[in-house]
This record gives C-alpha cells, sequence and structure tokens, in this order.
C-alpha cells in the first residue's frame, strides 16, 4: 500500500535515507536528523512531501521524497523525486514502481508537466537505471547538473569564505 507519510513514519524514513547514503558509500554524509525531517515534512510550511511503502506484514519498506519544482517552458509545475528508496530484502516486491507510478498519477491528477530525478552514473547503479528506463524514464545526458555547496556557497552569497 502506498500512502502519504505520517510524522510516526519520520524515523523509519530517516534509517532508509541511511541505508540508501551506505549503498551510495558515503555512510557519513547525512547530516539531517529525524527532527530536521520532521520539520521539513511537518512543519508550518512544508515544501518537503514523502510518501511510504506500507507493507501489512513488515511496515514501512520504502519511501519517496519529492518536492514541486516549475518548468518556465511548459509553464507548469512539476515533481523532483529527490529520493526513492526500497529495503534491499523488499526489493523485487512491486513496491518502487508502485511509489513511482504514485508521484506520475500526482503529476496527471494535478497538471503537473514533468516528473524528474537524478540516479548516479555508476556501475552499481545500473539495475536502477534499467528500472527507471522500463517504467518509460530516459536519461538526460544532455543536461549536465551543477551544484554550490559549503564555503563556495558562502562565497557565493557574499560571504567573506574564500571560493573553493
Amino acid at each position: 500500500m502506498i500512502r502519504e507519510a505520517t510524522p510516526d513514519d519520520v524515523a523509519a524514513i530517516h534509517d532508509m535515507i541511511v541505508g540508501l547514503a551506505e549503498f551510495e558509500m558515503e555512510p557519513n554524509a547525512v547530516t539531517a536528523t529525524p527532527a530536521d525531517l520532521h520539520e521539513a515534512l511537518f512543519g508550518p510550511r512544508p515544501a518537503l512531501f514523502a510518501h511510504v511503502a506500507d507493507d501489512a506484514e513488515h511496515g514501512v519498506v520504502g519511501f519517496s521524497l519529492w518536492f514541486l519544482n516549475y518548468s518556465t517552458w511548459l509553464g507548469t509545475h512539476g515533481i523532483y523525486l529527490e529520493d526513492l528508496f526500497v529495503q534491499p530484502e523488499h526489493r523485487g516486491s512491486g513496491y518502487g514502481k508502485a511509489l513511482l507510478a504514485n508521484l506520475a498519477r500526482i503529476c496527471v491528477e494535478r497538471g503537473y508537466g514533468r516528473l524528474e530525478w537524478w540516479v548516479l552514473d555508476e556501475p552499481k547503479m545500473q539495475s536502477s537505471w534499467r528500472f527507471y528506463e522500463s517504467q518509460g524514464a530516459r536519461a538526460l545526458r544532455e543536461w549536465v547538473p551543477h551544484r554550490v555547496t559549503g564555503e563556495a556557497l558562502i562565497y557565493l552569497a557574499g560571504g567573506t569564505t574564500s571560493q573553493k
């Protein structure tokens, strides 16, 4: 069953975020706490949304975490999927497809023009690439993501930290 996340799901979602970071060989990269996640999802002005795959026997076994973006070309919002994760022992059971299809339904129902996400370009992610392609996704190899973080972000904002 796919349902909207509730505050009771925050700990399970956070644990899976840590699991995702471990899978991507970045076990120390998660600095967000369950309290941070709770605030982002359920605080006074939430701009982040989550759905969970809730298995009757095993509880929450997967999640999707997403937010709205906007296409100036289409003149409408879309969904950016930040994370989609299913616990390894529950993969192949249809939860990933159900979570992705749920977001597609939201896009269609609300008139959003796009559902987008990033996937690491690493050999260990090939099964993810094949899964997403089997669902009709296509890699946008002509677009290269750019990111500013840490000291470079402070510098860009006019701060005193030197550019790195």
